[in-house]
């Protein structure tokens, strides 16, 4: 807050001498001008954003929103932007809760952020096809399967992470289907690095911040030896130079194995007898605004040139009047449902189903 007070400070110095340097005759406008200004930018920093957003009885409600997420904002005309962004969000809020869905939204980090920011800052860039006409997971047929599963019941399910203003999902993805699958196999939870397949898999088809695929990223790590752990390779939500070394590899992968495309009944055997497994859905309007039930919308689409999001299938349960699936996300723990949401089961919503895959670690081969 000091560093935007002293460069608020500049600026209006800045504008008072240009006030000046004109005739006598011009100035008291321009000197109202900057009073006013003055004002609007010494409440902002003050946090007495009703002084500027007036009598809106959203205002209070806003202002305990920028606290309670550390909003920080760098202009008065930034202030008023994200305000208006805010009551757009809670009208559509309000408006979908009244319908009685099976989920609902609400207020969260991202109520000042409009959908298209939202899209460019979080979201891949959509792939021409990501799906597999027919999959290589073998199907357990004379087993049946439970009617729920969660994986996070036995401790091989990561924690929760943050991919920040980088539309690098499918590395989370990818890096917590590895984590879980080495988790199972050795017993031993390892933290894996998002920043290295950002980097360094460019060559498999992948964007850094601007998407890419986790079956993708499975063939990288495969091919390159290894992926690195997080702790010696941290994340920092940019693209960079790849710095891959082998010493400090935390998990290989031996095999990837897809899902055949839109077979919800195969991706279930997969996460009930297999582990948690690499997804990917279409994110539309309002569901960065989710926080608890059973996601389902008929607007989202399920073909594979329209998913843009990867996430990771981690259980399901078909136990109660709507069957959905457990998934985590990478919008950190303070989104939706501790990092989670749910997603309803049996119609490929959103293309839930669409493009699915899971990595086989070496350890496999020796259990």
């Amino acid at each position: 807050m000091k560093t935007i007070v002293v460069a608020l400070w500049v600026a209006l110095v800045a504008m008072a001498a240009t006030v000046y340097a004109l005739p006598s005759r011009d100035r008291n406008p321009d000197i109202s001008m900057v009073t006013e200004e003055w004002r609007a930018q010494e409440a902002l920093a003050s946090g007495r954003f009703h002084e500027i957003l007036g009598d809106s009885p959203l205002v209070a409600e806003f202002v305990s929103f920028a606290a309670k997420f550390k909003k920080v904002y760098n202009s008065v005309i930034e202030l008023r932007y994200r305000f208006q962004t805010f009551v757009k969000n809670v009208e559509l809020i309000e408006k979908t809760n009244k319908q009685g869905l099976t989920y609902k939204l609400g207020i969260n980090k991202f109520a000042d952020v409009s959908m298209e920011e939202f899209r460019r800052l979080h979201l891949g860039v959509k792939q021409e096809d990501c799906s597999a006409t027919k999959g290589t997971h073998k199907v357990k047929s004379n087993a049946a399967l439970p009617e729920k599963r969660d994986w996070r019941l036995d401790g091989i399910v990561s924690p929760v992470k943050n991919q920040q203003q980088c539309g690098s999902c499918w590395t989370f993805s990818t890096s917590g289907a590895l984590e879980s699958a080495h988790a199972q196999a050795t017993g031993h939870m390892v933290l894996l690095s998002e920043q290295q397949l950002v980097d360094c898999a460019g060559a498999f088809n992948n964007f850094g911040c601007g998407g890419g695929l986790p079956s993708q990223a499975f063939e990288y790590i495969r091919y390159n030896g290894g992926l690195d752990t997080e702790e010696s390779y941290p994340y920092r939500a940019a693209d960079g130079v790849c710095s891959f070394k082998d010493s400090s590899v935390g998990a290989k992968v031996y095999d990837v194995v897809n899902i055949t495309a839109y077979n919800e009944e195969e991706l279930k055997d997969a996460v009930a007898f297999q582990r948690p497994v690499s997804i990917a859905f279409e994110v539309i309007d309002g569901f960065n605004l989710y926080t608890s039930g059973v996601y389902a919308d008929p607007k989202c689409r399920s073909g594979p040139e329209t998913v843009n999001h990867a996430v990771l299938a981690v259980g399901y349960d078909t136990t109660g009047d709507v069957p959905y699936w457990i998934i985590k996300n990478s919008w950190g723990g303070d989104w939706g449902d501790g990092g989670y949401f749910k997603m309803e089961m049996g119609k490929n919503m959103c293309g839930i189903a669409t493009c699915s895959s899971y990595p086989v670690v070496p350890e496999d081969l020796l259990r």
